[in-house]
């Protein structure tokens, strides 16, 4: 079976096919809802903001204001990102990394089957890297965060932060320096 477009599923929804929007959420929910959490690290603040997301896609495409450009996701993922800032201006805080949060970068992982010291080990060296992820300027955290967990390009991450793609790769490879540096310092390998 051939999937649709995105910019199809636009168009049918424009032309007043509900479920054309639906398709559109149900497609992209998983990478947006996983940035969002990643960002504001609160379950029910996530559910609010991922909401609002699409809300806001809706008053855009009802406002005939969307600008077809092929990029729904990116686009999505600006909304994202602007919300996201939005929560953290009004709360005058920034996104820091909770230790208590049951899913994050680090559970995709492949990994063989475990016996407890393995589970152990894993969680400890899993909360080490929330730890350093935390400790990322919020540029170099944000880019990591789309590009491992997001699953993003770099040209969508570019797009989603209204920044180059080459400002894009070069806050990841910032984030990499910076991740291997506190690594040496704490004498920790993976």
């Amino acid at each position: 079976m051939v999937s649709v477009s995105d910019q199809e599923l636009i168009s049918r929804y424009l032309r007043g096919d509900k479920s054309a929007f639906e398709t559109l959420v149900m497609r992209h929910k998983s990478r947006i809802f996983s940035y969002v959490q990643q960002m504001v690290r609160d379950r029910e603040l996530a559910n609010d903001i991922f909401q609002s997301v699409f809300l806001k896609a809706l008053e855009t495409l009802n406002g005939g204001r969307y600008q077809e450009e092929g990029k729904f996701l990116p686009w999505l993922m600006r909304i994202a990102h602007n919300q996201c800032i939005d929560h953290f201006r009004r709360d005058k805080r920034m996104p820091m990394l909770n230790s208590t949060d049951e899913r994050d970068v680090f559970e995709y992982l492949d990994l063989r089957e475990e016996n407890a010291q393995d589970r152990i080990m894993r969680r400890q060296t899993h909360e080490t890297m929330r730890k350093m992820v935390a400790h990322l300027p919020e540029e170099q955290r944000e880019v990591l965060v789309m590009r491992i967990y997001g699953d993003l390009s770099f040209r969508e991450i570019a797009d989603a932060t209204g920044v180059s793609i080459n400002t894009a790769l070069g806050r990841m490879r910032y984030a990499l320096a910076n991740l291997r540096r506190m690594m040496h310092k704490h004498k920790l390998s993976l």
